[in-house]
């Protein structure tokens, strides 16, 4: 993707609902969104495949998730909060349910999978978020609505996403690899 990449404010309060800033606050305030959005997938891929197989498949307490379990953790909530935010750029005023987490992620059988075969997705997935989010009209990354009884702009679900990531990536370097 060489394209010029646009640049998205970042949200305000107000246009989140309050758990989502753990995620927000975690990117700069730059407008460079979706150029970290890129960044960081690479950032990941690389952490991620200097791991050994034991490793990825490694739970640090019991009924805590692997790392490919958190990889596609990240993957499906990817995917769903870009299929949310194409629904609230539209215009479409209907409430979206929300999700299970935990059942996304016993359903995906995510340790049966080679490394490689979740990063071909996560690829796949991310250059589609990208250019989603770098293809919408200016107007709708202020439109707002609601999904699991919480309402959000398209902006703000495309801030979670990033920050989601990241907030995982910091998860996996401080409880599964020690790198602080």
């Amino acid at each position: 993707m060489n394209r010029l990449m646009r640049s998205i404010e970042k949200p305000k309060d107000g246009e989140f609902p309050s758990y989502a800033n753990m995620y927000i606050q975690l990117l700069p305030d730059d407008g460079l969104l979706l150029e970290h959005l890129k960044a960081n997938f690479l950032a990941t891929k690389e952490l991620i495949l200097s791991v050994n197989e034991e490793k990825l498949n490694y739970r640090y307490a019991e009924n805590k998730w692997t790392i490919k379990e958190i990889l596609v953790h990240v993957i499906d909530d990817e995917r769903i909060y870009a299929y949310r935010a194409l629904r609230f750029a539209r215009n479409d005023k209907t409430e979206l349910p929300g999700f299970e987490q935990d059942d996304y992620t016993l359903y995906s059988q995510a340790n049966t999978r080679s490394i490689e075969s979740i990063f071909e997705e996560y690829k796949a997935v991310r250059d589609a978020t990208i250019a989603l989010f770098n293809g919408l009209p200016e107007d709708s990354f202020l439109r707002m609505g609601t999904a699991n009884n919480n309402k959000s702009t398209v902006r703000a679900l495309a801030y979670h996403i990033a920050g989601h990531e990241l907030h995982h990536m910091n998860i996996i370097k401080e409880k599964y690899l020690n790198v602080s």
